[in-house]
């Protein structure tokens, strides 16, 4: 078997091709949503703050994107219907994929583009869990689109030569043209039904050359880890995986014992952030809350309502959560009973929208469940606009594949409180090393990072032995690789790059050779950071008496003022902007590289 493509460049919402002589497995199709960030948000009424929104007005003084992109509090939006971050689709002629194995149902999402818009006519697998509450989501996706259309959609920004003059990070996004509107309902229901339900451990026979079996991974309902088995050999697909002790099934490890390879995806984005400590700031935010006046929040699976009741504040806690009367009854009653103990409590109540009995209901103080995580569109794009301009009111996020701070930005300025306490009970890299010892796995890769995207496969490295890591924080070290890849009979191999051309001994015109690549010197990589004090003090003692430094919401800003010269440092950037005095910029910069590490 050979893992032939990674079609995503999201860590957590993995899209990956295996391949067994004429059998091509896809493993997941997760969307990447946080192109939907650069987007401004879809009110479900019309808003005066948007809708007055200056156009966006180029370093030239140019205003013909002013149509497509507004500014807000120093961002820059679209203003259009918000666009999706597809798998690759040009890769790999999807047509000849014969079967999906989907793992939960967050990585399902961009299933309608790749079963309606390509030439696929295989067949997918999933639970029943996974596919039904995948519709939902999918529902949920469309309809909150649908229900706010825009008259004009932007292309023009997207434009190479255009996208290169605009701020970040619209300059810095990656395939724009790819990017792509909201299926609709017809595909959704196209895509679903080319779905074939399974559970957990049942063997699925695929061409007669390939066993399939779905595990259970502990981290949502109905996902799962699959094993993929031919007479040869046994390839483990691990993705999203949980070992906490939650609602759903625990996590099968027997299974994946003496496996010859075993995939990993979809660990954990925030190793440090332990979700038992979450779920108590949680609900440590969410007392406070309760006891001013209302709380915002939304996305969080597992409510913690008895750290809620155990402090005396649920009397008058009313639930908003959208719609689980549509979620299937065979795993709804088992897993999802707290949910109805709670409703027929009077505690927790469900409506379909904003409107009507939910207007009727509403009492304050109360809880609201609502999304999307990108604060974009849904209902939650009303409550921000209603409540965000007051601060008794506060937003907490629980979503971590989500910047919180990108998703704030087109509400500022914003007087509610707001508390980020991200929790995401995935694997996490401790938990993987004791995984890997317990299964006794012949050979892991690890799919957190997509390194040779473009590559169909990467044989041997000849260049361990030369790589001389450096330790840039406690337990993390990096090293630069520079290589010529060398590629035959889809053979990738990398090889040693070409020593440079000795200068000619004689005046003889020696014919250059075609066949060996010339080989530029790489510049060496930055890392590290500048302390401000320190650098102030380097300053002074390289004769600059005038220094002044102020503090942004990024870094900070040293200003030189008889030089009238700036530095601004930020936490991935520093910038030295001095007009006309090329030797004073490079005396600045070799002082800044004083401060950083080269490797």
């Amino acid at each position: 078997m050979k893992l032939r493509y990674c079609l995503s460049g999201h860590p957590t919402l993995p899209c990956n091709v295996l391949k067994f002589k004429s059998t091509t497995i896809m493993l997941d199709c997760g969307l990447d949503m946080t192109s939907t960030l650069n987007f401004l948000p879809l009110p479900l009424v019309q808003s005066p703050r948007l809708s007055k929104l200056p156009g966006l007005v180029l370093k030239d003084g140019s205003t013909f994107l002013d149509k497509e992109l507004k500014e807000c509090s120093g961002h820059v939006f679209v203003d259009s219907v918000p666009e999706f971050c597809l798998p690759e689709t040009e890769l790999l002629d999807l047509s000849t994929v014969d079967v999906i194995l989907i793992s939960n149902y967050h990585c399902m999402m961009a299933l309608p583009y790749i079963t309606e818009y390509t030439g696929f006519t295989g067949t997918v697998y999933a639970t029943e869990p996974t596919v039904q509450i995948g519709r939902l989501l999918m529902e949920e996706l469309v309809n909150s689109i649908e229900r706010v259309p825009k008259a004009q959609s932007a292309s023009t920004w997207k434009n190479k030569e255009v996208q290169r003059l605009l701020p970040a990070p619209l300059k810095d996004a990656v395939e724009v043209s790819m990017w792509r509107k909201c299926y609709t309902m017809p595909e959704v229901n196209a895509a679903l039904s080319k779905i074939q339900l399974v559970g957990y451990s049942q063997k699925i026979e695929l061409f007669g050359a390939v066993q399939v079996t779905p595990l259970s991974s502990g981290y949502a309902l109905g996902s799962s880890n699959w094993i993929i088995q031919s007479h040869y050999e046994k390839v483990s697909y691990v993705s999203g995986s949980s070992l906490l002790t939650t609602h759903p099934q625990p996590m099968d490890q027997a299974s994946l014992k003496n496996s010859d390879v075993l995939i990993l995806t979809g660990l954990t984005q925030i190793p440090t952030a332990n979700p038992d400590g979450m779920v108590g700031e949680f609900c440590s935010n969410l007392g406070r809350s309760l006891s001013e006046v209302l709380c915002v929040f939304y996305h969080l699976l597992d409510l913690p309502w008895q750290n809620i009741t155990s402090r005396g504040e649920s009397e008058n806690v009313r639930c908003s959560f959208e719609k689980p009367e549509k979620l299937h009854e065979k795993f709804v009653m088992s897993e999802f009973l707290f949910l109805f103990q709670l409703i027929q409590t009077n505690k927790l109540k469900h409506y379909p929208s904003i409107h009507g009995d939910f207007s009727n209901d509403f009492k304050q103080p109360c809880v609201i469940f609502t999304g999307h995580p990108s604060l974009r569109f849904g209902d939650v794009v009303h409550f921000m606009e209603l409540w965000g301009k007051s601060s008794l009111n506060t937003v907490i996020f629980t979503e971590p594949d989500f910047s919180y701070l990108d998703a704030l930005a087109p509400y500022q300025p914003l007087a509610m409180k707001c508390v980020y306490c991200p929790i995401d009970t995935r694997l996490n890299f401790i938990q993987v090393s004791k995984l890997l010892k317990e299964v006794q796995v012949m050979k892991s890769c690890c799919l957190l990072l997509c390194f040779f995207t473009h590559s169909s496969e990467i044989n041997k490295l000849f260049l361990a032995d030369s790589l001389v890591p450096l330790e840039i924080k406690p337990g993390i070290s990096l090293a630069t690789v520079s290589a010529m890849l060398h590629t035959k009979d889809n053979k990738h191999v990398l090889q040693l790059p070409p020593k440079p051309p000795q200068p000619p001994t004689s005046k003889k015109r020696k014919r250059v050779s075609d066949d060996v690549p010339e080989c530029k010197p790489l510049k060496p990589l930055l890392s590290g950071s500048i302390p401000v004090d320190q650098f102030v003090q380097t300053l002074e003692k390289h004769g600059f008496s005038d220094v002044k430094v102020e503090d942004t919401a990024k870094g900070h800003i040293v200003l030189l003022q008889e030089a009238e010269t700036l530095i601004q440092i930020e936490e991935d950037s520093t910038h030295i902007i001095c007009d006309n005095d090329e030797p004073l910029r490079v005396k600045l910069r070799d002082l800044v590289l004083k401060f950083l590490q080269k490797f």
